[in-house]
């Protein structure tokens, strides 16, 4: 079971974010593991796994539960556009020794309740023993996953990382015997008050040791993951800007301004 504080890691890309750049993965790991985190959870929103492909997010997931060795706990993110992916992809994780298997419902189409069952079901089925969470956010999905749904799952979902904002998009979440990771900052405070086990921090994916949540607010003034990837850079890992399109990198001077602001601060 996943605990704490985890970071949501980003994939370290290259040639303009055509290619992985699996070889700046271990030392990227090993930054988070000093920064005193419990886990990762790798191509969630913030490591830009819905736009990478299937071979690709397998290498990944790969390189994040090699390069981890028992520091670090390692969820893997495996939602995809389709059921057949995400199976593949949770199937995958687990046999790569993934510690958790997370999955965000599919975007774009409007799912009635017994066809996120049907998805959800099976992504769990094809983790297997690995511990199953779903990733709820509404921001990105464009609904959010019924209570009903979570309810007849039953035990075969460990917890849930919730993303919303405001709290009160939160709270129906905490439900009793599910683990609950808070994603927005600004609300990690509150959520571990009323019962959630930790959170899943983008931040931290830069800022592993733990700052305040308005650094995430300066971020949020650029591209948040080729930002995110600049200031990873800047502290002296060797992760690239590089993100994967429509994505797009900094401009020399946002890149400038960002440099500026994380020196002073």
């Amino acid at each position: 079971m996943l605990k704490g504080r985890i970071a949501a890691a980003v994939t370290p890309l290259r040639d303009q974010g055509a290619a992985l750049d699996l070889g700046a993965v271990p030392p990227y790991v090993d930054f988070l593991a000093e920064g005193g985190l419990d886990g990762i959870l790798a191509l969630g929103t913030t490591g830009e796994g819905i736009l990478l492909s299937v071979p690709e997010r397998r290498q990944v997931a790969e390189a994040f539960v090699a390069s981890a060795r028992d520091r670090l706990d390692v969820a893997v993110h495996c939602g995809a556009q389709t059921t057949a992916d995400t199976v593949e992809l949770a199937r995958h994780a687990t046999a790569a020794g993934a510690d958790a298997v997370a999955v965000i419902g599919p975007p774009y189409y409007a799912y009635d309740e017994e066809a996120l069952y049907a998805h959800f079901a099976a992504a769990a089925e094809a983790a297997g023993e690995t511990p199953f969470y779903l990733y709820e956010f509404k921001a990105r999905t464009g609904y959010s996953i019924p209570l009903s749904v979570i309810e007849r799952l039953g035990v075969r979902v460990a917890g849930l990382k919730v993303s919303n904002q405001p709290f009160e998009a939160v709270a129906p979440y905490l439900m009793d015997g599910k683990d609950v990771f808070v994603g927005a900052e600004s609300l990690v405070e509150r959520g571990l008050a009323e019962g959630a086990a930790g959170s899943v921090s983008g931040l931290a994916a830069a800022f592993p040791e733990g700052v305040g949540p308005e650094r995430r607010a300066v971020l949020e003034r650029y591209p948040f993951q080729a930002a995110l990837k600049a200031v990873i850079g800047f502290r002296g890992v060797p992760v690239r800007e590089d993100v994967r399109a429509p994505l797009r990198r900094l401009t020399e001077a946002e890149r400038a301004e960002l440099r500026a602001w994380l020196e002073s601060s």
